[in-house]
């Protein structure tokens, strides 16, 4: 039996709704594998027709999802009864329930061989904070999601995907202050084994190569101009290479982006978030995939927020949700060992 993709809702009033709407529309041009969507059909209904989007909705369970993809939208329905009652743009915390119901129930279907991987619609954190949320973000929640009971979550490595470019901040949403602290040798080892991993065995890749890219301009110059390049880079890189991990660096970042440098290698990491994030949004803004790593299932999803200021006015481009279906797809087409 083919299985679908589980997607969740997202923030209701964000444009997560819009683009699910028009993923679907665009099934048929992009060749997108089945997915069906955890949320509240009549509020889908109502969006699409606030859009005038000419989508119909089916409420299914994962299974019937695939035969019923061709014909109609399916929605797996929230658990618990729960309903959906947003105003586009205006995010609200009494959401919030609806949105992590989505979320939990989709890790449940994941881990119990119901749907092949998971794709997030975008969330808000600050709305979910207000209603109490204690993680730091989504894909730490994620990662406590994926954990057995009384463990450890997984370490989760945020890559950003692109035909172009593949990149992976090693520090994520912390201030540039506090990069140099955090930035340590371990932190470099265990980022880079995750990625070559995943890489080996979600990719599809036999020898993956990686690159670092420095911290301070032209990677600290011998140290003139910092020392971090020096002292726990260049050490990082080292163990890593002993290991059996391609890797080489650290490298000055401003050359590594350009085409002939891309050709070298197949992802590369980057010490703070901007580093990474700003050329792959460069190159490939609409397209680009939120790929998370290092957990027992494969999680893909948009590489862009809520757009509460555009939500329900019918401008949401959904680029970047149906590249992160196709790479979801594609993906769990290779790992089932079907020609990707």
């Amino acid at each position: 039996m083919t299985t679908a993709l589980a997607l969740t809702q997202g923030d209701p009033a964000g444009i997560g709704p819009e683009i699910t709407l028009r993923a679907w529309l665009a099934r048929e041009e992009h060749g997108l594998a089945p997915f069906f969507v955890i949320g509240d059909p009549e509020f889908l209904g109502s969006i699409a027709a606030r859009l005038g989007l000419a989508v119909p909705l089916v409420a299914v369970e994962p299974e019937e999802a695939a035969a019923a993809f061709a014909r109609a939208l399916p929605v797996v329905r929230l658990p618990g009864g729960l309903t959906v009652a947003a105003e586009p743009g205006q995010p609200d915390p009494a959401s919030a329930a609806g949105t992590l119901a989505s979320i939990d129930e989709a890790v449940r279907l994941v881990q119990a061989g119901r749907a092949p991987a998971l794709v997030t619609n975008p969330i808000a954190k600050h709305v979910l904070y207000e209603a109490g949320f204690r993680h730091p973000g989504h894909t730490e929640y994620l990662a406590a999601l994926a954990a057995a009971p009384g463990a450890a979550p997984p370490t989760a490595v945020m890559l950003l995907w692109s035909e172009d470019l593949a990149v992976v901040p090693v520090t994520i949403h912390v201030a540039l202050r506090r990069v140099p602290d955090l930035l340590t040798a371990d932190l470099v080892v265990e980022t880079a084994r995750i990625v070559d991993r995943d890489l080996r065995s979600r990719f599809g890749l036999a020898a993956p190569r990686l690159v670092l890219a420095g911290l301070n301009p032209h990677a600290g110059e011998t140290g003139t101009m910092g020392t971090e390049d020096r002292d726990v880079l260049a050490p990082a890189v080292e163990r890593l290479r002993a290991e059996g991990i391609a890797i080489t660096g650290p490298h000055p970042a401003d050359t590594l982006f350009h085409a002939r440098a891309r050709a070298t290698y197949d992802v590369a990491l980057a010490p703070t978030h901007d580093q990474a994030l700003i050329p792959i949004k460069t190159l490939a803004f609409d397209e680009g995939v939120n790929v998370t790593l290092g957990l027992p299932f494969l999680r893909t999803s948009p590489d862009h927020g809520t757009a509460f200021d555009i939500a329900g006015k019918g401008l949401a481009m959904p680029d970047s949700l149906i590249a992160a279906l196709k790479l979801a797809g594609r993906l769990t087409r290779a790992q089932d060992g079907v020609a990707a």
